[in-house]
Formats: structure tokens, C-alpha cells, sequence
């Protein structure tokens, strides 16, 4: 079986990050995301990953070579050359799509974290004898989205509403897909959306059918939406008892550990916080609804909350760092200074307190 996941382009959204690394492999719950997508495909068949990218596909294919032998999963790169939507990419990489199995094929935004229920996905496609099947999330403001109108009782998609002002449904479009091959014979290589061009063509056959996802769902290509879904993520191995949680007097609600970094006395971490590999956190550290990735050093009494800390970065003795502050790679803030939202792009030093949010050049 086979997948292909779209990766796209720069990732401005989570700048100063990915001016480091491509968007897919910015470390979400302590290992890079698109990760957390293959892993949970190798875990139900899948054996090629096809990624559809048109930004720095050297950078992401020689990173991944040591997992498709750790995983035992074939991945490659299908490139544009040009930005072509969401579903020109797949018939861009038909040919690598394609053999003489006949079998479905799994289509993931890389940007999505959930529980990833493809085993379920599999059986409800099999089920329904329909063309293409989509996940849908429920949402609690549907009217910001586009709404996906379905029967409730079989899933058959009616039809799709684009930011409904009277309520037609709270159900949206989660960005995961199982198709036919067949599927590939509606779309033109050019420029063109699955959502607003092809599943339409599919829905009004009767041939669409949407399966809602039980759990948590998360787009997490912005700061805010990354740092709630690391809180819907930690809150899922809460629930599956998971032991990657970290426990101790020093740890409050839902944190993850990895097991090399250090940690001092008289922290008090948690709730919803990511310590990544190689972490130094001295004493007296205060550290809530953050992410703190592979590398960084936080000095003792400083405090940080609703922020990412990148890379190999460094927060000095009390400083205090809060309010979606997003730090690139290997920045420095100096101590005592207090940093109050925006983003500081990589390799900067911070000598001066910032009270309200901007960017740092």
C-alpha cells in the first residue's frame, strides 16, 4: 500500500523555524512531524511514502534515509516545479501512485496531528464500496471553514459549503484522504484543488464518503494551532496511560521528557510541555505550554510559558520568555530580559527586554 503526503512549500507560517529546516521535519512532541504521519502509516501496511514537495527535497530525502531503514519503509520525492495546489501533485507523482494492485491510496496534508485511525479508514473504505473516502473533524466555529454537508447515517459527502453563515453542519475537512486510483483519472496536471475541483466531481456521483475522526485533530503550520495541538497530543497519551509521560514531584499535568535531557532541582514543569534530546534545564527553571527543542539551555529561575524555544538555543538566568514567543535556531537571550510574543529569527542575541511583540532581524 502506498501514501502520499503533501508537503509544499516554504512554511512561512512557522518562521524563524523553518528557516532551519523544512516545515515537516520542525521537531512537534519531540521528534519531526511528518514522523509522527509515516510511523503511524508504516504501522498499518503501508510500505512507500511518496512526498510531493517543491522546496528543498535534498535536505528532507537525506534526513529521512536513516528512517526508511529504521522503519523498513520506502520514501521518495515526487518535485514541483511549480506550486500546484492540492491536487495537482498527485497526478504529478501518478506514475509513482500507481501499480498493478489496484489498492487504495492514502493522501495526508503534513501539517495534520491526530491519532491517525488509518486501520479504521481502511475498513470504512472497504465498507462503502465508494470512489474516495475523507476524514472529517467536528469543530465548534464551522462558519470559518468549509463545511463538508453528509448523510449521517451511511457518510456519504453531499456537499461541500465554503464558510457557512447559517449552520449547515459542523463537520470540516480534516486533510485525510483514502482514494481509488481511479481518482487520478479526474485530475489534470495543472494548478487545481481536491477540495474545491475534484471531491465536488466525486460527491455529486455519490461516490464520496466521510468518516468522522474520533479524537483529537490539529492543524499545527502556525505557532498558536502548534502549541494546542502539543496540549491535544500530550492529553491523547494521558488518555492510552501512555510511559512517555514524564512524572515526578517536579511535573505538572502533561509533560514529555526525553530521556537525555537534564533537568536541576526545584523546577516546576508542566502542564502541555515538550523538553527535547540533549536539553540542559538548570534549577529553579518555571516551564508551561512550551516546547523546548533539541539542544536548548535554559539558566536557573527563568520562566517560560506559550512559547517554542528553538535549536541549540539559550535562555539566560531569570529571564522570562511568554506570549507565543517563537525563537529560531541558536538564539541567545541575555539574562534578566523579558520577552513578550513575536519571533526572534536564528542566531541573534537578545540584550534587551522586548514588551511587545515583533520580530527580530
Amino acid at each position: 500500500m502506498k501514501a502520499l503526503i503533501l508537503v509544499g512549500g516554504f512554511g512561512t507560517r512557522l518562521r524563524p523555524l523553518t528557516l532551519s529546516v523544512p516545515k515537516p521535519l520542525v521537531d512537534f512532541a519531540n521528534k519531526p512531524m511528518i514522523l509522527h504521519q509515516i510511523e503511524a502509516l508504516k504501522a498499518v501496511g503501508v510500505t512507500e511514502v511518496v512526498l510531493a514537495i517543491n522546496y528543498q527535497p535534498e535536505v528532507m530525502l537525506n534526513f529521512l534515509k536513516d528512517f526508511e531503514t529504521k522503519l523498513g519503509i520506502k520514501i521518495i520525492c515526487s518535485q514541483e516545479t511549480e506550486p500546484l495546489g492540492t491536487a495537482g501533485p498527485l497526478a504529478l507523482a501518478r506514475d509513482k501512485l500507481v501499480d498493478d494492485s489496484g489498492e487504495p491510496f492514502f493522501v495526508l496534508n503534513s501539517d495534520v496531528i491526530s491519532e491517525y485511525p488509518f486501520k479504521e479508514m481502511i475498513e470504512f473504505h472497504k465498507a462503502h464500496g465508494g470512489e474516495a473516502s475523507i476524514m472529517v473533524t467536528k469543530v465548534d466555529e464551522p462558519s470559518k471553514y468549509g463545511v463538508v454537508v453528509m448523510k449521517e447515517t451511511t457518510g456519504r459527502v453531499d456537499r461541500f459549503v465554503e464558510k457557512p453563515k447559517p449552520f449547515v453542519g459542523n463537520k470540516i475537512n480534516a486533510g485525510i484522504y483514502l482514494l481509488n486510483p481511479s481518482v487520478l483519472d479526474r485530475i489534470e496536471l495543472r494548478p487545481t484543488s481536491i477540495e474545491k475541483e475534484v471531491f465536488p466531481k466525486i460527491a455529486g456521483e455519490k461516490k464520496l464518503f466521510a468518516m468522522v475522526l474520533p479524537g483529537f485533530w490539529m492543524d499545527i503550520g502556525q505557532p498558536r494551532d502548534y502549541i494546542t495541538g502539543l496540549r491535544l497530543y500530550l492529553d491523547s497519551l494521558r488518555k492510552k496511560s501512555s510511559s512517555k509521560l514524564a512524572s515526578g514531584a517536579h511535573i505538572v499535568g502533561n509533560v514529555l521528557v526525553d530521556e537525555s535531557a537534564k533537568i536541576g532541582d526545584g523546577c516546576l514543569i508542566g502542564p502541555d510541555v515538550a523538553i527535547g534530546p540533549g536539553c540542559v534545564v538548570e534549577a529553579g527553571v518555571r516551564l508551561s505550554c512550551c516546547t523546548v527543542m533539541r539542544g536548548v539551555h535554559i539558566k536557573k529561575h527563568a520562566c517560560i510559558s506559550s512559547s517554542i524555544i528553538g535549536w541549540h538555543s539559550t535562555v539566560g538566568q531569570w529571564a522570562r520568555v511568554e506570549n507565543m514567543t517563537i525563537l529560531g535556531e541558536d538564539v541567545y537571550v541575555c539574562n534578566e530580559i523579558y520577552r513578550n510574543g513575536g519571533v526572534v529569527l536564528p542566531h541573534k542575541e537578545i540584550k534587551s527586554s522586548i514588551l511587545k511583540p515583533e520580530i527580530v532581524m
